[in-house]
C-alpha cells in the first residue's frame, strides 16, 4: 500500500436530517471502502437564513460508531471544551475509546459558534482562557489519572479517572489556528488540524498555513515534526453541487471536484503540503458519495 497520506471523512452534521440507522450505513461504507478515519461535528445548533438546524450529540454518536465499526479510527473534529465539563470530557473519551478499542483521537477546541452558546446557556467570553484551563485537566486526567485544580473558571477537587485511559495514552489533537490555544496546545498534542476555509481549501494554502503551524511550534519550544499535520478538504461528488460551501455561519471554501482520477492527484498534493491526513468534508455525503471516493481511494493506493 503506498496511500502518500491518510484519508478520514466527517460524518454529515448540518446538510440534511440523517437518522441514526443511515450513519451507521454509512460508517460501516466508510470502512469497508478503505478510509483511515472517521469524523463528527460537535456542535449544537446553527441558524441560518433558511431555519434551524443541528447534529446529534457528537459524544453519543460516537459511542455507537465505536461500537459498529471494527478498524478505522474516530474522533470529534473538534470537540468544544466550553461545552463540556472538562473533566467529564475526559471520562467520556476515555469510555469511547474503550469501546473503540484505542480507535479514539481525541480533537479539542476552543469554539467558535456564539449562536449556539447563547443557545444552550454556555459562556462565550474568555474563550482561550477557559480552553488553557480545561485543557490542563483534560490532558492531565488522561496521562496521569488524577488532579487537583481550581482556576478561575474549572476547580475539581481530588478528581480521579477510574478507570483509567488506557497506558499509552489517547492521541490529542488541536483545531486551531489562534496564537494563545496553540500555545497552550502544541507542547502536549500530537497531532494539530485545520478548517478548510482557513487556508482556502487548495495545497498551496494549506503549505502557508503549515508553515504558520511551523512558527507556533517554535515559539511553543516544542520540535515540529513531532506534530503530525491534518487539515479538513471540502470535496464534491459528480453529484454535488458545484458551488462554494461551507459550515453555516462560517466562511465558505470552493470545492474540489472532478474525475476519480483527478480528484486522487489533488488530493495527493496536501502529502507534497506536508499534511499527513486529511479529513474529507464531502458534498453530498451519502453512502454512494463514499463509495464513489472509495475508487478515489484505490487510486492514491497505487
Amino acid at each position: 500500500m503506498t496511500r502518500p497520506l491518510k484519508v478520514g471523512v466527517q460524518l454529515p452534521e448540518v446538510e440534511r436530517f440523517v437518522p441514526w440507522p443511515e450513519l451507521r450505513d454509512m460508517a460501516l461504507a466508510t470502512e469497508a471502502v478503505g478510509f483511515d478515519s472517521l469524523w463528527v461535528g460537535d456542535h449544537l445548533l446553527y441558524r441560518t437564513e433558511e431555519g434551524v438546524t443541528g447534529p446529534w450529540e457528537a459524544w453519543s454518536t460516537l459511542a455507537a460508531l465505536a461500537a459498529v465499526t471494527e478498524r478505522v479510527q474516530l474522533g470529534p473534529l473538534v470537540a468544544a471544551t466550553s461545552f463540556h465539563n472538562p473533566a467529564m470530557l475526559a471520562k467520556k473519551a476515555a469510555t469511547v475509546d474503550e469501546i473503540s478499542d484505542g480507535r479514539l483521537i481525541l480533537g479539542l477546541g476552543a469554539g467558535w459558534n456564539r449562536i449556539e452558546y447563547d443557545a444552550f446557556g454556555f459562556p462565550f467570553d474568555h474563550r482561550a482562557s477557559r480552553f488553557e484551563e480545561a485543557f490542563t485537566i483534560i490532558r492531565t486526567l488522561l496521562t496521569v489519572g488524577e488532579i487537583d485544580f481550581e482556576g478561575e473558571y474549572y476547580k475539581v477537587s481530588d478528581c480521579v479517572l477510574a478507570p483509567p485511559a488506557r497506558p499509552e495514552g489517547i492521541p490529542l489533537m488541536i483545531g486551531s489556528e489562534g496564537p494563545r490555544v496553540l500555545a497552550a496546545a502544541l507542547p502536549h498534542v500530537q497531532i494539530w488540524n485545520g478548517w478548510h476555509s482557513w487556508y482556502g481549501n487548495t495545497h498551496t494554502g494549506a503549505a502557508d498555513l503549515n508553515a504558520k503551524i511551523d512558527d507556533a511550534c517554535r515559539a511553543a519550544g516544542v520540535t515540529g515534526t513531532s506534530i503530525e499535520r491534518t487539515v479538513t478538504v471540502l470535496v464534491r461528488t459528480p453529484e454535488g453541487s458545484h458551488e462554494s460551501l461551507g459550515s453555516p455561519n462560517r466562511a465558505t471554501s470552493v470545492s474540489i471536484g472532478g474525475s476519480q482520477t483527478e480528484m486522487a492527484e489533488k488530493l495527493a498534493e496536501f502529502a507534497d503540503a506536508g499534511m499527513h491526513e486529511i479529513q474529507l468534508v464531502v458534498d453530498p455525503i451519502t453512502i454512494e458519495s463514499i463509495e464513489w471516493l472509495g475508487g478515489v481511494l484505490t487510486i492514491l493506493d497505487t
